[in-house]
């Protein structure tokens, strides 16, 4: 018999692309059951965060790269999303694209990084789910202290997903709101 349990995003994993040193980016927990409901509704569904950010702020939102590169399989990149309204960052994130999942017209296109990654796959109509994997309690460390302007320990929440590209496992995602107070 098949196993039908979707895959998982490895949380270390995806973390240690970017961080030797995990506790820079901060701690994470699991928060599924316990997530502020501010939080929960932009974080605990199945759909694009890019839509999603920009519903809650809106406005449209665009993406600095922050680093990216390839290796034989991925295309790896750590971003910020900033409201387009008046560039203030509303979320931080981290990227694993598998190269081969996707057309090379929406691979070229996200990996040119001028435009958000669910705003080039729904741009590009490619059929596409969104996979919750997990909430996070997430108490800040020094790099996304940086990134998202608050306090080294504030605590804010993200979440891991898997986007499955016409069907197929294609991009990994660790993404991290910006404190609520931000927005």
């Amino acid at each position: 018999m098949a196993d039908l349990t979707p895959p998982s995003v490895e949380l270390d994993e995806l973390v240690s692309l970017f961080y030797q040193d995990a506790a820079e980016l901060g701690t994470l927990s699991r928060a599924d059951q316990t997530c502020p409901s501010a939080y929960a509704d932009l974080l605990a569904h199945e759909a694009h965060m890019t839509v999603t950010v920009e519903k809650r702020h809106g406005c449209p939102v665009s993406v600095e790269v922050l680093e990216s590169r390839c290796t034989d399989a991925h295309y790896l990149r750590k971003i910020l999303l900033r409201r387009t309204s008046d560039n203030r960052v509303v979320q931080f994130g981290i990227v694993r694209l598998a190269l081969d999942a996707l057309q090379p017209a929406v691979r070229n296109e996200i990996m040119a990084q001028n435009i958000p990654l669910g705003r080039v796959l729904i741009q590009h109509n490619v059929f596409r789910k969104v996979h919750l994997s997990a909430v996070w309690k997430v108490t800040s460390g020094s790099q996304l202290c940086k990134y998202l302007a608050c306090e080294l320990g504030h605590t804010t929440y993200g979440r891991t997903a898997l986007i499955y590209c016409d069907g197929e496992p294609a991009v990994e995602l660790l993404e991290i709101l910006a404190p609520e107070e931000n927005f």
